[in-house]
């Protein structure tokens, strides 16, 4: 298994990664090894690969160095500059970085560029789906030290992180969610009401998909803990799998063995929960239904 991207609190945003790769596709194109390259920019040869594999941001005259070495032309030069120096912007989410775990910081990158999102979860309502009142009892049970400010500056994070299933250019979202998950009780009736609700609402999203494993379909592939598998349309960017180890941290994967093997199992749990619960709707309506009681 190889960690796929940084994980701490340089934690890439998904253009630098791009522009990263494409530095080392014209460096090897052009025939230059790390040591020449780094020797151009009089720095060592690990300051170009951490360029390369976006552990640092790119400086501009670094990058227009290396584009001269490389013999890019003028015109791929300027767009080039003009993607890194957006790349060097803070995203959407540096406003919240004091909620975000280090380790977590490069999932929300990935999260707001994907093309396609698969999720599995086992214990909750997985984050992009839950409402306020349900994330606001998740966050506070993870992080029962904090401040009541502290506290909802997390569940705004969590809040903001939906707005992307709203936009034009809508991933799709694809979230297998275990039975377990649902019957744990989150903040009381009638907070799991209000979620139950949600889910409802969100089987009809055009882009989006839930499916149920119930307790009775037995053992599976994703019972490891919580999966969460990244497509993007990029061609630069690989697949990446997160998955979390702990409480205090995850690795991210793009090495493809890695990959196919929880793309596999991601989709061989959800023909097991389309096999068992064919109509979530109906699930779901049944198990609101006991709230009422």
């Amino acid at each position: 298994m190889t960690d796929a991207l940084p994980s701490g609190s340089s934690a890439p945003t998904v253009l630098r990664i791009i522009l990263g790769k494409r530095l080392k596709e014209l460096r090897e194109r052009s025939g230059f090894r790390l040591d020449t390259a780094a020797k151009a920019l009089r720095v060592n040869h690990l300051t170009i690969r951490r360029m390369e594999n976006a552990q640092v941001g790119l400086k501009v005259p670094y990058v227009k160095e290396l584009l001269r070495l490389y013999d890019v032309s003028e015109a791929e030069v300027g767009e080039f500059i003009a993607m890194a120096e957006r790349a060097n912007e803070p995203g959407w989410w540096y406003p919240f970085r004091d909620a975000l775990p280090d380790w977590f910081r490069a999932y929300v990158s990935l999260e707001t560029d994907a093309e396609v999102i698969r999720v599995y979860e086992p214990h909750y309502v997985t984050g992009l789906l839950q409402t306020r009142q349900y994330a606001r009892a998740v966050i506070g049970a993870g992080f029962p030290n904090d401040s009541e400010e502290s506290l909802e500056h997390r569940v705004d994070l969590r809040v903001r992180r939906q707005e992307l299933l709203e936009r034009s250019d809508a991933p799709t979202l694809w979230v297998v969610l275990e039975e377990a998950a649902l019957r744990r009780e989150v903040g009381g009736p009638a907070v799991m009401r209000s979620q139950l609700d949600r889910l409802l609402e969100t089987t009809e999203l055009p882009n989006v998909t839930l499916r149920i494993v119930p307790l009775a379909a037995g053992p599976h592939p994703g019972t490891g803990g919580h999966v969460t598998y990244f497509r993007f349309a990029e061609r630069e960017l690989q697949d990446i799998v997160y998955t979390e180890v702990g409480l205090t941290s995850a690795v991210y994967l793009d090495q493809r063995p890695d990959v196919v093997t929880h793309l596999e199992a991601l989709t061989r749990i959800s023909l097991l929960a389309a096999e068992h619960v064919p109509d979530p709707r109906t699930y779901l309506s049944n198990l609101r239904k006991e709230y009422d009681k």
